[in-house]
């Protein structure tokens, strides 16, 4: 359907940096009413894309999408990247997302500061045909830092978007978007760096532990792998040991307790330890055995008292404190 003249709008993805922040600006600068849409889950947030939008006055719908995404994560078409980040096809799945926001809300087209070449794996030409053809939008995604370089879209083709005011950006190097940001007046946008747990190899190990043992993990439990120490007890438990006082603060909030264990060291400072869904006598015993072993009790000298806080009450068990060194071989 072709637009009013002069009222010409496009919903793009941002990230929250500085190619997204551009993007947007040069379609502006061409009177097209622009505006963000931003999605979250566990593995990344919207932060900076809130912080961009109000910086610079773009509209910004943000939307948690955990649910779909674990279900396209645990099975993605095109496979993972060096860890667990299944970057294709993430980036199809948040433009068909994306793309029914477009048709909803009576948005053009899309778009997104995706500059070709800069991602090695993910922002190659092939890559991104991959994305348009696999989003259920083809024709419609503009890129426009890079679109110089690749194919007409519907919006050039149709004369809604002037090509000849698009860009050419390719490769790594982010000189010349620094040069446009000094143009536009853009100061403030955060350093280039990969915010998606899924490419950390700690996270991604501890997220791949959570698949093989729990079929439909909550939302919580994917938090959850943010902090602490994890350990592998046995097939229907682990535990959680927190490092610091926030950690701890951290992974109460992560906490249900009405399926949860929590474990404390009486009479010494310490850390808490977590076992989402609980566990049999053995794994409690162990996983309390664990906590004392990162708390400030004597180490083997004696036995400590361990707080057990379970859904239908609460316990002490006697343990002692071994070093940690001992619990090694069940860290995930």
């Amino acid at each position: 359907m072709q637009p009013e003249k002069g009222k010409v709008r496009a919903l793009g993805l941002s990230s929250g940096g500085l190619d997204s922040i551009l993007a947007a600006l040069v379609l502006r600068r061409q009177g097209i009413a622009v505006e963000w849409v931003a999605f979250e889950t566990p593995f990344f947030s919207a932060d900076k894309a809130r912080q961009a939008a109000l910086l610079n006055g773009v509209p910004l719908t943000v939307r948690p999408i955990t649910g779909v995404y674990v279900k396209m994560l645990k099975n993605p078409p095109v496979g993972y990247g060096r860890h667990m980040n299944p970057c294709m096809d993430c980036h199809a799945l948040m433009f068909r997302l994306a793309g029914e926001r477009m048709r909803a809300t009576g948005a053009d087209f899309l778009f997104s500061g995706e500059v070709l070449g800069q991602r090695p794996m993910s922002q190659t030409r092939q890559s991104l045909r991959y994305v348009e053809k696999h989003s259920g939008f083809d024709g419609y995604i503009l890129r426009p830092l890079s679109a110089q370089r690749l194919p007409e879209t519907i919006p050039e083709k149709e004369g809604w978007v002037d090509r000849t005011q698009l860009l050419g950006i390719s490769g790594r190097g982010r000189k010349e978007q620094i040069q446009l940001a000094r143009v536009y007046g853009v100061t403030e946008y955060p350093a280039p760096a990969g915010g998606c747990l899924l490419t950390d190899k700690h996270y991604a190990r501890r997220l791949r532990d959570l698949f093989a043992h729990r079929d439909q993990p909550a939302e919580r439990e994917l938090e959850l792998l943010k902090y602490g120490r994890h350990f592998r007890l046995n097939s229907d438990a682990k535990v959680v040991v927190g490092r610091s006082q926030t950690e701890n603060e951290a992974m109460l909030r992560c906490c249900d307790p009405a399926v949860d264990i929590q474990v404390k060291i009486r009479d010494y400072a310490g850390p808490l330890a977590l076992m989402p869904h609980g566990g049999n006598k053995a794994a409690v015993l162990l996983a309390a055995t664990i906590c004392a072993g990162y708390s400030k009790a004597p180490r083997i000298v004696k036995a400590v008292a361990a707080e057990v806080a379970r859904p239908d009450g609460r316990e002490v068990l006697r343990v002692i404190a071994l070093p940690p060194s001992d619990f090694s071989r069940l860290l995930i």
